[in-house]
């Protein structure tokens, strides 16, 4: 039995903070407003639903008391319906999309799964785990702050600053063009604010290349987990993916009538934990394989801009065509809801899939200390326009 996305809306993103243009609601109200969004794009569907994943990454405060039970509730679903969080780090949208799928393949009822991040009101490591400080751990395994990890990596891989700039470059021309096109089909308006706030449309190669590397404070506190090593760090402000709120849904379903896309391959993976944001690959590579597919064979891909460093090795190491690529723009330049993450990249690539009416579509989310989801989507054969593969 095969899983369907019958649909998926996302909303706009705010800045995280208290004037942000998101931060005067609760994360409860967000996935509300997605929930009616649904309801009115599938003759009501989404009300329907037996049950409602969400990933979360800061389960505490506004995003406690299981936040999926708490916007079950507020948003009406089915009381018999059953509802649960999960946490898989960056990559927790597209594993609850994952996980809803096999699901209904095994004969369960529609689900709404997605994600939801309010990073204005629960701020980044704010359940306070022991992990981030517990010295017992070998260093290796030890938790180290991602700015941190993308700057390893970058040195590690010999990325430059100048292709680190161009990356950013790109995500936020990019953003800027998507505005009012069908890339942002699927994207819901919420409280007044009708565009990603976390944009800088006036960014310039200039204005890139005057930043000054952003991260090199984090290293003393982290020495020992570094075993001593000096980074050269890279990154700036303008290579780091804005903290900020957001959510995104789908409905995911075992039927095909009406959906956008068939579900073709999910794999998740783990990986090195001293060769952070790089399981995105692995997780990337095991659902190609699954699919029979190959790069060539995707007409759009999402690829999680977990800092510049990610996607620039992105279109280095790999045979693809980077115009298929982020062609609405990326998380450098719109933001990065942790847990909404991987289901926002899903809305995301089924809009590029329409605009361009492709068949094929691939989502990679990766996160810090090993954690990495693919997923990818085939368009109904009907609604492709065909191309030669190249």
């Amino acid at each position: 039995m095969s899983a369907y996305i019958r649909d998926a809306v996302r909303t706009v993103r705010g800045k995280a903070r208290p004037d942000g243009g998101l931060a005067a609601l609760r994360p409860h109200e967000l996935i509300g407003t997605l929930v009616e969004a649904l309801d009115q794009r599938t003759d009501g569907a989404a009300h329907r639903a037996g049950g409602l994943i969400l990933g979360t990454v800061g389960q505490v405060g506004a995003q406690g008391a299981n936040v999926a039970l708490v916007s079950k509730l507020h948003a009406g679903l089915p009381e018999d319906g059953f509802a649960f969080s999960l946490n898989n780090c960056c990559a927790s949208g597209l594993t609850a999309v994952g996980q809803a799928s096999r699901m209904v393949q095994t004969g369960g009822p529609d689900i709404l799964a997605g994600g939801v991040e309010m990073m204005s009101r629960v701020r980044f490591m704010a359940d306070r785990a022991d992990y981030y400080a517990d010295a017992s751990f070998p260093p290796r395994t030890r938790y180290i702050p991602v700015a941190l990890a993308a700057d390893r990596l970058a040195e590690d891989l010999g990325v430059t600053r100048v292709e680190l700039d161009a990356a950013a470059l790109t995500s936020q021309q990019r953003t800027a063009a998507a505005e009012g096109t069908p890339l942002v089909a699927s994207r819901i308006p919420v409280n007044g604010l009708d565009r990603e706030e976390p944009a800088r449309a006036s960014t310039s190669a200039e204005s890139l290349a005057a930043l000054e590397p952003a991260f090199a404070a984090l290293s003393d506190p982290y020495a020992e987990a570094l075993e001593g090593r000096r980074i050269d760090h890279r990154h700036t402000v303008g290579h780091a993916p804005p903290m900020c709120d957001g959510a995104a849904l789908a409905l995911v379903s075992a039927s095909p009538d009406g959906a956008r896309a068939r579900i073709v391959a999910w794999a998740e993976a783990g990986g090195d934990p001293a060769q952070s944001l790089t399981a995105g690959f692995t997780a990337m590579d095991r659902a190609l394989a699954g699919a029979g597919l190959d790069l060539r064979d995707m007409d759009r891909i999402e690829f999680m801009e977990a800092f510049a460093v990610t996607v620039v090795k992105f279109l280095r190491d790999r045979e693809v065509d980077p115009d298929r690529v982020n062609v609405g723009g990326g998380h450098l330049a719109k933001g990065h809801p942790m847990g909404a993450t991987g289901a926002i990249l899903l809305s995301t690539l089924l809009d590029a899939l329409d605009a361009c009416e492709g068949r094929y579509g691939l989502v990679v989310a990766t996160g810090a200390q090993g954690v990495g989801s693919a997923m990818i989507l085939e368009r109904p054969r009907s609604a492709v326009r065909p191309r030669r593969r190249g």
